[in-house]
């Protein structure tokens, strides 16, 4: 039967789009895969490729034409179909629209079965180039909410990341096909959105899910029995016992030892937030003061009796994350397959902390260390292209251009945003891009684009008060810079005993590619950059 293909959204801000040219025109032989035309959106001309197979029946937008999206484009189906109850609004068409990186995808109808008016199939998102499955981590909304255009449906983690996942229909969530902790291939049945009431179950017989893996059963978590005064749990969460919480909620509430359940949650159906568990206080124990407790541990060494122990084993088991899975196995394969060696330096950082307080002097500038020791390692790449290198088995590759990855620890675990062409980035340039990416990584709002392409990888510590470490390479790239804190203590300068700054920046590099002789070379370019901050600015 005729497949009508409508307007796709290509962005998450496109309302219209113009076809700028088409590729194919009607009576044509379509093949899946093929580019039908190019349509210009808010932000770019893009190809708009079929996911259909059939003859070209019907074009709707022509060339230079704008409409808005879900418009009739055009209708594909067998030759000399009539399709002119299409045309008419008189049957109900089976449609297809583009699934756009980071958006929602809806799906076609099953072809065994016509969806209901107004019924929409929502779909895996592909969120990153590299995804092939995902994972459900939060659902946001239940069966039967009602849904707005734009409002959060889930939280999904990929192979990088977790992401939040929006919706660009309206309706009430009629039905959810992958549980929270349940993972399937992308293009699976995700959620159904319709009118209130519809009965959507031919809908889902119909519907091939492509080995969607059923959600794990909640686990028990023992608890030690007490004495102390018990807080209800949360009464604003769910019925069913199971308390919504954010990621970053549920990770400062480990950071800080609050049980989630003694925390009233005021985001949307009782779900805990960050600001929920930064504001928690607890709730009045059977000691109430610290001087109580002191009176009774006294008034028990009167009568010391032998310790009997009388606790539980106590065990959380935490199902792995999409993001902690790939970690894992990247890393893995890195250290296991790359002969790692590393080469550690000290730096005199009296210069540099000079210079940073000098340039930080002037109106709207603010430069990081982080920054410095980006672009010391950028102009050092320039000068040794060998350690911008990868391995490959049949050819080494060298990188001339510069894009280095920064690690930054999310809540998940770990990213890696790129600056491409740092070597071209001023200082100011360096310190507001890292801001902005570092920022938007750790609430899910980094694209995956924008974590693709490194040629060297800087991992800093130092602001955690480490002072000297090794890191595994992120591959394909052939070395990583570990940089610790500045360390305050005495140095011999001239003759003399002084107190100095300094830092210890260790290099892993691939025996593949870099041999040793090269990465001491590559060390001290960046220790004479870091040390002579003015050489940075020629």
């Amino acid at each position: 039967m005729a497949t009508v293909i409508t307007m796709p959204r290509l962005s998450d801000t496109m309302t219209e789009g113009t076809v700028a040219t088409w590729l194919k025109k009607v009576g044509d032989k379509i093949k899946e895969g093929d580019i039908l035309a190019e349509i210009e959106t808010d932000k770019a001309t893009m190809e708009f490729e079929s996911f259909n197979a059939g003859t070209l029946l019907h074009i709707g937008i022509e060339e230079g034409q704008s409409a808005p999206v879900d418009s009739l484009l055009a209708i594909i189906g067998n030759e000399g179909e009539d399709i002119s109850a299409l045309l008419s609004g008189s049957a109900a068409p089976k449609t297809e629209a583009a699934a756009p990186v980071a958006e929602e995808k809806t799906a076609e109808a099953p072809k065994s079965a016509e969806l209901p008016a107004g019924v929409k199939v929502v779909t895996m998102p592909r969120l990153s180039d590299t995804m092939t499955t995902g994972t459900v981590a939060t659902w946001l909304k239940k069966v039967g909410d009602a849904v707005k255009e734009g409002d959060i449906l889930a939280e999904i983690e990929t192979d990088k990341a977790t992401m939040e996942f929006e919706s660009f229909n309206s309706g009430t969530l009629l039905y959810i096909g992958i549980e929270e902790g349940g993972s399937a291939p992308v293009d699976s049945i995700l959620a159904i959105l319709g009118p209130a009431g519809t009965d959507v179950s031919g809908v889902v017989a119909n519907f091939k899910v492509g080995g969607a893996v059923e959600a794990p059963k909640a686990e028990e978590i023992k608890t030690v029995p007490t004495t102390t005064n018990v807080v209800e749990p949360n009464s604003n969460n769910n019925t069913s016992g199971r308390i919504f919480a954010s990621p970053l909620a549920k990770k400062i509430a480990q950071e800080k030892g609050i049980n989630l359940a003694q925390v009233n949650g005021s985001g949307e159906n009782g779900r805990i937030t960050k600001a929920d568990v930064e504001n928690f206080v607890p709730g009045t124990a059977a000691v109430s003061t610290p001087v109580q407790a002191l009176v009774e541990a006294t008034s028990a060494v009167a009568a010391v009796k032998p310790f009997v122990p009388a606790g539980e084993v106590f065990q959380e088991e935490v199902k792995n994350s999409q993001m902690r899975k790939v970690i894992a196995k990247r890393l893995s394969e890195s250290k296991f397959t790359a002969p790692h060696y590393y080469l550690t330096i000290e730096l005199d950082m009296d210069n540099a902390i000079a210079s940073r307080n000098m340039i930080n002097g002037l109106p709207d500038t603010k430069v990081s260390f982080n920054d410095m020791v980006i672009k010391a390692s950028a102009m050092a790449l320039k000068k040794h292209p060998q350690v911008n290198s990868q391995w490959k088995e049949e050819a080494m590759i060298i990188n001339h251009h510069v894009n280095i990855g920064v690690a930054v620890a999310v809540e998940d675990g770990l990213v890696v945003p790129v600056l491409k062409f740092t070597d071209q980035m001023t200082l100011t340039q360096i310190g507001a891009t890292v801001k902005d990416m570092a920022g938007r990584a750790k609430i899910k709002k980094i694209q995956p684009a924008e974590m693709e392409g490194s040629t060297f990888t800087i991992s800093n510590l130092g602001m955690f008060g480490i002072q000297s470490f090794t890191s595994i390479i992120n591959q394909p790239n052939s070395a990583i810079l570990s940089v610790g804190a500045i360390v305050e203590k005495p140095v011999v300068k001239n003759g003399q005993i002084v107190v100095g700054n300094t830092m210890t920046v260790t290099l892993a590099c691939d025996h593949r590619t870099v041999d040793g002789a090269t990465g001491a070379q590559f060390l001290q370019t960046f220790k004479a950059f870091m040390e002579n901050p003015v050489t940075m600015l020629a």
